[in-house]
């Protein structure tokens, strides 16, 4: 009798360490299955028209006799108030900044001194939701260099910087981008998933990614393209 409970409690304890092995192993499998995921992109896109415009323009005066230039400075600054003023636009729209003085004699030799001493220069600048005003002012904006204003960048050297159009209702669109670009990154991992034989489960982690906001192109730049680009990783299932 003894012999037999021996024996009988060494098939327990077999299987028991069989039963143990098999658990384990299942838990290994499962441990693994939850651990495999895939990363994916999604990404939408609108096109949207600009609603903001600001444009600077820089000018400047050259001469020696201070009372001159700044004479000078202000016809041409006035100038450039009634060019927008006749184009539509408010006082409460042009702004125009202090006005920077240089004396180009103090960085030159007494040799090689520029025959205008001074250089006075500002920048008029207009910021406005009237879009389509700004563009048809941009095209006869030639009129102020044929009344003798100097435009320019900084110190008045160089072109006059164009109007910078912007886009400021992002956050009217951005939920239904990341909505779209989220969906667009599901459909990725699901073919990815039939392709390699398991099935999409949940998300394991997810991310906005980038927002970007550019020029439809060179010739449009009133038009703007807004991109989301969405990251998930999706766990995978047998």
């Amino acid at each position: 009798m003894q012999g037999l409970a021996r024996i009988a409690s060494a098939a327990l304890v077999a299987a028991g360490r069989l039963g143990a092995g098999w658990l384990a192993g299942q838990g290994i499998t499962r441990f693994r299955t939850d651990d495999r995921y895939v990363t994916v992109k999604g990404s939408a896109e609108r096109t949207v028209d600009a609603d903001l415009v600001v444009w600077p323009l820089a000018h400047s005066v050259l001469g020696s006799d201070l009372a001159g230039v700044q004479s000078q400075l202000d016809a041409n600054t006035a100038a450039i108030q009634r060019f927008f003023a006749e184009a539509g636009f408010g006082a409460a729209e042009i702004s125009v900044a202090p006005p920077r003085l240089e004396d180009r004699w103090v960085y030159s030799s007494v040799d090689n001194r520029p025959p205008e001493r001074y250089r006075y220069s500002t920048t008029v600048t207009l910021r406005t939701t009237q879009v389509a005003k700004a563009l048809a002012a941009l095209r006869g904006s030639g009129r102020l260099v044929a009344q003798g204003v100097r435009l320019g960048g900084e110190g008045g050297e160089g072109a006059s910087g164009g109007p910078s159009f912007e886009f400021t209702h992002l956050n009217t669109i951005k939920p239904a981008l990341i909505a779209e670009a989220t969906s667009n990154a599901r459909r990725s991992a699901e073919q990815f998933a039939k392709d390699s034989g398991a099935r999409v489960s949940g998300i394991r982690s997810a991310n906005q990614g980038v927002v970007s906001i550019e020029d439809r192109d060179a010739g449009s730049p009133h038009v703007k393209t807004v991109r989301v680009v969405s990251t998930v990783e999706y766990f995978l299932r047998d």
